[in-house]
């Protein structure tokens, strides 16, 4: 089990504040669903739950999130006090990029939480808020990143779809200094949210999959929707040109790529 103070150190080497507080377990069911807990019992805002493996780790819509050894799996507590909350996974997606390429990882971004290499899915990010009468009360931001995990670890249904940070660079770094530099590049996302949220965007939009035009159908809760991915907007939406249609804008689906539009 990684010690907590060896991401303290690693945090303090980069400058970064200390957490609020952090807990580093062996194993745990869901590092999200143990830190909703303690947001609920009034856990300060950058308290950390990792984990060196998850029994019930999940993506969005509930799916289930491989999570053997090799992992990076965290959950931050955010308890943001300002009108960009939506842009928190775009954000955290952005911390994620910023953070692999410091060794030597180009990600891309897929809408709205998926960290991919060449195609292959590296980390994942998953929000889940708790609001009151004053608005978002907090957010549990979990973050995943596939950092040296093997082939054969994994499930034998999402192998090919999976990729490794470890496969693609020739340095394997601790999990300790992953998340260091994945907190580290989180601060700024978030003081960017407060500062300067199109910005953010924009960030987001460069280190996007460069689908923009082409087909995709997005699978959302009312059904799939068929059109051309035209960008994000400033709230974090997706916008879809339907056939026919101005833009659609949508909050929360799953878009895949149909095929590449034809250019003139």
């Amino acid at each position: 089990m990684a010690d907590p103070a060896e991401l303290g150190r690693a945090l303090a080497a980069r400058g970064v504040p200390p957490l609020a507080a952090v807990e580093w377990t062996d194993e745990i069911p869901s590092t999200s669903d143990r830190l909703k807990a303690l947001a609920r019992a009034g856990a300060a805002e950058w308290t950390a739950v990792l984990a060196d493996r998850q029994t019930g780790g999940r993506g969005r819509e509930g799916r289930a999130w491989a999570s053997p050894a090799g992992g990076l799996y965290l959950s931050v507590l955010l308890r943001p006090r300002f009108a960009a909350v939506g842009l928190l996974p775009l954000a955290a997606g952005v911390a994620v990029a910023e953070a692999v390429a410091e060794w030597g990882i180009a990600a891309q971004l897929k809408w709205p939480n998926d960290v991919l290499l060449d195609g292959r899915k590296l980390g994942g990010v998953l929000a889940e808020a708790s609001s009151g009468s004053g608005g978002v009360d907090w957010v549990v931001l979990g973050i995943g990143v596939n950092v040296a995990v093997t082939r054969e670890a994994l499930p034998p249904d999402v192998r090919d779809a999976a990729a490794s940070l470890a496969d693609a660079s020739s340095v394997r770094p601790p999990v300790s200094d992953v998340a260091a530099a994945v907190l580290a590049h989180l601060r700024l996302c978030y003081d960017g949210l407060r500062a300067d949220p199109p910005r953010i965007v924009e960030t987001w939009r460069a280190r996007a999959v460069d689908w923009w035009g082409e087909l995709v159908d997005v699978e959302t809760a009312r059904g799939t929707l068929r059109g051309r991915m035209r960008g994000v907007d400033t709230d974090g939406a997706l916008l879809v040109d339907l056939e026919g249609e101005e833009s659609h804008r949508i909050l929360s689906g799953e878009v895949r790529r149909l095929r590449r539009a034809v250019r003139g």
